[in-house]
């Protein structure tokens, strides 16, 4: 453990950081319903080039996330998580203003670009966490900061689709109030979480790039098989930001504030599995079967999505999908006790930037898969594809897990450098 504080400072630490993640996914959750339909509308694009255009946004987020995120992580082991935190709300606030602003899709993607170098704050948070969690408590402790994610998504998403019907350009200034005033709870309220003391990692460029910080992680065998799970699920994951508000669209004829609704049930749903299931369901069946649990859900979530052919059967896949939250935080639980309390920015630097790198190929992937199955050339006619082409890289992280944690007796909920 990083952090020898008291508990009741390590609980406020933990609201501190529940909120400070609360208000980002706030102001992200926001944009959601109508950053499709602002790059449509700027550029005067159909639906499936709005698609596609979508989706190399997301291409272009995504890289930059994968080169920046373990340098971001680097410096979090060396200079403390809290300048990080404060560094990514600040620099959100000022982009989303920048994105509102923007007249032209040059402009929106260099406001995009700008939102992935300062968007760092979710993985800090991890690390965060693991600095004033104790071990046998971190799956929960996880569990409490994805219920910030849900509440986010319920709030965020509805509100912005009622903002985006007033002015499409609306949720993004109230996204950027939100950031500033993150910035500035932060900066009065928000502790660090790891002491002066504990700061023993030099910064290096040599492990501060994708490629460095996996490498360093070769003195833990059981982290990498388990980052691949982490890329697996993450690429299931990008079907909902990269396709679903056009595929709602498209197939349910659903606007603005249809889909913020359907998000916000979604963010509901999730809140009851982070916030009160998982706490109460790890320490009984162990964060093994929690993972493998999880997944299996989500798998199935995502298939039921793909064939339902009404808007209200696509409903009924969201409980297995608010289900999937399960995986998550017990996959984060069992990663973060095989890695040094000095190293835990860097082993969430590493993990952001292997998710990153699934965000790099997947927007493409499922934009372009929607854009061939609806088309008049398709192969077969199938609007649903891309979320089937989701459940399957769950099927393959099911199978990779079950191998990956093999070694966990079921009463023992996780490993400490077991070799896999």
């Amino acid at each position: 453990m990083a952090v020898t504080a008291t508990q009741p400072a390590r609980r406020a630490a933990l609201i501190f950081i529940f909120f400070t993640v609360l208000i980002d996914i706030l102001a992200f959750g926001l944009i959601i319903p109508v950053l499709p339909h602002l790059i449509k509308t700027i550029g005067n694009y159909d639906f499936g080039q709005a698609a596609v255009v979508s989706g190399w946004f997301s291409v272009a987020f995504s890289v930059i996330q994968f080169i920046c995120m373990p340098i971001l992580g680097a410096l979090s082991d060396r200079y403390g998580r809290r300048r990080v935190i404060l560094i990514s709300c600040f620099g959100l606030a000022v982009d989303f203003t920048f994105m509102a602003l923007a007249t032209s899709i040059p402009m929106f993607f260099i406001g995009r670009v700008i939102s992935a170098m300062t968007s760092a704050s979710f993985s800090t948070a991890n690390a965060y966490l693991a600095d004033v969690t104790a071990p046998e408590k971190r799956a929960a402790a996880f569990g409490l900061l994805g219920s910030a994610f849900g509440i986010g998504f319920v709030i965020g998403p509805a509100l912005g689709g009622l903002l985006g019907g007033i002015d499409l350009r609306l949720p993004f200034y109230v996204a950027s109030g939100l950031a500033a005033l993150n910035f500035l709870y932060g900066l009065f309220v928000l502790p660090e979480s790891l002491p002066v003391e504990s700061r023993t990692q030099r910064f290096e460029w040599k492990r501060a790039n994708p490629i460095g910080a996996l490498q360093v992680l070769k003195r833990y065998p059981a982290v990498l098989g388990l980052i691949a799970v982490a890329f697996l699920s993450q690429l299931a994951h990008f079907v909902l930001p990269s396709t679903f508000v056009l595929y709602a669209d498209y197939r349910y004829g659903w606007g603005e504030q249809q889909v913020g609704y359907v998000l916000g049930l979604v963010g509901i749903c999730n809140v009851l599995v982070q916030a009160f299931l998982i706490r109460r369901l790890v320490p009984k069946i162990g964060e093994r079967k929690a993972l493998l649990f999880g997944l299996g859900f989500g798998l199935l979530g995502f298939a039921w999505q793909g064939l339902a052919t009404t808007g209200m059967l696509s409903l009924l896949a969201i409980p297995f999908l608010a289900l999937w939250g399960l995986a998550n935080p017990s996959l984060q639980a069992i990663i973060t006790k095989q890695v040094h309390a000095d190293e835990q920015g860097g082993l969430q630097g590493a993990v952001a930037s292997m998710t990153s790198l699934a965000g790099i190929f997947a927007p493409f992937l499922y934009t372009h898969t929607f854009a061939l199955f609806i088309s008049d050339h398709a192969p077969a006619y199938i609007p649903g594809a891309t979320f089937l082409l989701a459940s399957s890289a769950l099927g393959v992280a099911i199978g990779l897990a079950w191998y990956k944690t093999r070694w966990m007796k079921p009463s023992q909920p996780s490993g400490h450098n077991v070799p896999i």
